[in-house]
Order: structure tokens, then C-alpha cells, then sequence
């Protein structure tokens, strides 16, 4: 006979009568003295129904704070991640547009140099980064194109290569959260895109090839003892260009030489420049980092050849395509630390508002034998040392 039927939490108390009243409670048994008053037996089991409760709730409140605890750290490590800047923990290959203003060697040179820097940074293309090239041939107006198509895909990093390149990057990219480096920008200030060299202040930054112009001048003094007149081409809308004839035109008189100057607004009028320059009697030409002349190097030499006079170039390359000689630039150098100046903001390690622009440096005179020979000259005692380019 069914003495009591008693309803707990989440189980049922029976006791029988007529012997030891054995309570099966939420699979743990409890035996209770068949003398024992069934009211007395009654309250026993509340209590141990009672204390089963409080047990259950602890139980239960320790599995909800493990649960917790274990979303924190599941949490945390998520923000570890994301705030890895690489991506390369969440497997997201990062995203940088390459703006190379022209195809002549020099640039390219910056592009392989870059891709070394980033790779020894731990960044290589196709890996965990990938890398869009694309060159604007020679016209701003393309890199402006090519710039605001980046900005609209929203590239992780945008890197302009040459003064117009970076120009476009930088107007492109003005108003967002995507930085910009570049390289082969001979004065970043006078191009507006860094307020001063040591702290740029805006969301640029990058390597400068700017020219030793009075090494530059010494060396063409010793090359030719009794020049008067050098001769220079230059875009007129290209602000290193500029800044170059102007810094020119102060050391040259200290040297004896008198500046003739031809400006130039597209590609298309070098050849003609050229020739003109020539024509004005100059004793030979001499070269900046100015991307329309340089990409349209064959035109210049073409025209100084007819009247045997030398062309001084801005860098190793040219150099090497016919020019006399020049005061070197490593350019593959200076993209791979370019490249690093890169990758280190993508890290998170800096900021591009905060980076200085790095500045070359290391120059070394360079010289071509075979039009050397061919202008009749003599390489100079205090250049004896400097590298013939093959």
C-alpha cells in the first residue's frame, strides 16, 4: 500500500509500510528504520530532498561560471588573432597595390628590390600576401585610374613607385585608413604628399632617391675641365624635377657652369627637347630621376651622340644604356628598404604618419668604358676607383 507519494525536484519520494522504508531519491538510495514514525520519516526526507536542491544549484552554478571562463578564453584567443595585422593567423592573405609610373629599369629595379624587403620581413607574394603590379606607362592620368580602382577594393596597403606614382597613391588614398609607401621620390615634401621628411604626418611615407647635385657637378667638372654649359631636360609638372634644376642652378656657378634648361610636359616632346638643348651648343647633358626624360633615354642619347657630346646620368642603369657616367644608386636597395618601411606598418609596428622617409645615402661613381673611348676622353685621377658597368 502507497503510504506517500512526495514530488521533489525533478524525482519522486515513495515509502512503503510493513518494513524498512527504503526511498529511492534521484538514484541514490536512503533506508530509513521501519520504527521510525511515518511523520518523523516524512520530514527526514524533506531535508535530504532540501539539501539535494542546494547541492544541484552549486552544481549548477559551478558549470556555469567553467562555461564562461571557457567563452573568455575562447574570446580572448580571438582577439589575439585579429589583432595580428599580418592576417596571417585567421589565414587572410593581405592585399597590396603596386603603382609603377613607367617600364624602365630603374623602377624595375625598385619593384624586385620591394619584393626582397617584404620577403625578408616575412611577407611573399602569393603566400600570404598577394601583390597587384600595374604600371601606368608613363601617364599620371593612368595611375590616377589605377590608384582609385585600389582605394575602391580597399587594398590592405597601396605603394607608388617614382614621384607621379606616388602622387596618385596618395591623393587616392587621402581620406581613408589605407596607408601608402613609396619609393624613388627624389623630394616627397615638394611633391605634397609628406609634410616634412623626419615626420611625415599624413598616411605616406617611403624612400628617397634624391641626387648628391654637387658630387653630381664635381664629377662632371673632372670629366670635362673646360665645359661651360650643361644642359638639362625636365618635366615641367613633375615636382622633383623641379626642385632638382632649382638646387642645380645654385651649386653650378659655384663650379663654373651655366644651366641651360628645356622643359618638357609629356613624352612625346623629349626627342624634340633634346635635340633643341643640343643645338644651344651645351657641352653635355645631365640627367635627373625624371621619369618622361629617363623612359625616353635612347631619344636623348640619340640626339647628344650626333654632336659628341656626353650624357651624365642619374643612376646606374643609364649608365649602363649609354650614358658617360653618374653618381650610383643601388635602386634595388632602396626598394628593399622600402619594402621593410612597408612591412612594419602592416605589422602594426608603426604608423606611416610617424615613420621618417628614409633617404639614400651610399653613392659611388660608376663610369662606361665604351663611351669613355668613344668621346675620346680620359677616365679622371680622383675617379680611378670608380666602377666600370659592363
Amino acid at each position: 500500500m502507497l503510504l506517500s507519494l512526495k514530488k521533489g525536484w525533478g524525482l519522486f519520494l515513495l515509502v512503503f509500510p510493513g518494513r524498512e522504508r527504503e526511498v529511492v531519491c534521484d538514484g541514490r538510495r536512503l533506508v530509513v528504520a521501519e520504527k521510525e514514525p511515518k511523520k518523523k520519516i516524512l520530514l527526514f526526507l524533506e531535508r535530504k530532498v532540501s539539501e539535494m536542491k542546494q547541492l544541484k544549484k552549486l552544481a549548477a552554478s559551478i558549470l556555469v561560471l567553467a562555461f564562461t571562463a571557457s567563452l573568455a578564453a575562447c574570446g580572448a584567443g580571438g582577439s589575439s588573432s585579429s589583432q595580428a595585422a599580418s592576417g596571417q593567423s585567421s589565414g587572410k592573405k593581405l592585399q597590396i597595390g603596386v603603382i609603377q609610373f613607367a617600364p624602365h629599369p630603374s623602377l624595375d629595379n625598385c619593384y624586385k628590390g620591394f619584393l626582397q624587403g617584404l620577403e625578408e620581413a616575412g611577407y611573399k607574394n602569393g603566400q600570404n600576401v598577394t601583390i597587384d603590379l600595374q604600371n601606368a606607362q608613363g601617364d599620371a592620368a593612368n595611375g590616377d585610374l589605377i590608384a582609385k580602382n585600389m582605394v575602391s577594393k580597399k587594398y590592405d596597403m597601396i605603394m607608388g613607385i617614382a614621384t607621379p606614382a606616388a602622387m596618385s597613391a596618395y591623393s587616392a588614398a587621402k581620406g581613408t585608413d589605407i596607408p601608402v609607401v613609396f619609393t624613388a621620390v627624389s623630394d616627397p615634401v615638394s611633391a605634397g604628399i609628406v609634410k616634412s621628411l623626419e615626420k611625415p604626418g599624413t598616411n605616406c611615407t617611403g624612400t628617397s632617391d634624391v641626387l648628391p647635385l654637387e658630387e653630381q657637378v664635381k664629377m662632371i667638372r673632372a670629366f670635362l675641365p673646360q665645359a661651360k654649359k650643361i644642359g638639362v631636360l625636365y618635366t615641367t609638372s613633375e615636382p622633383n624635377s623641379v626642385s632638382q634644376l632649382a638646387s642645380l642652378k645654385k651649386i653650378a656657378g659655384n663650379y663654373g657652369f651655366e644651366i641651360v634648361e628645356t622643359g618638357v610636359t609629356n613624352a612625346s616632346e623629349v626627342a624634340t627637347a633634346a635635340a633643341s638643348t643640343v643645338a644651344k651648343g651645351v657641352d653635355c647633358l645631365n640627367n635627373f630621376t625624371d621619369n618622361n626624360v629617363v623612359n625616353n633615354l635612347s631619344s636623348v642619347l640619340q640626339a647628344a651622340n650626333k654632336k659628341k657630346i656626353p650624357v651624365f646620368g642619374s643612376e646606374e642603369e643609364q649608365v649602363k644604356n649609354g650614358c658617360l657616367a653618374s653618381q650610383g644608386i643601388d635602386y634595388v636597395a632602396l626598394g628593399a628598404q622600402t619594402g621593410k618601411m612597408a612591412a612594419s606598418i602592416l605589422k602594426g609596428e608603426k604608423k606611416a604618419a610617424d615613420l621618417p622617409v628614409f633617404l639614400v645615402k651610399d653613392f659611388s661613381p660608376v663610369y662606361n668604358k665604351t663611351v669613355l673611348d668613344s668621346l675620346g676622353l680620359s677616365l679622371p685621377k680622383d675617379y680611378e676607383n670608380a666602377a666600370e658597368v659592363k
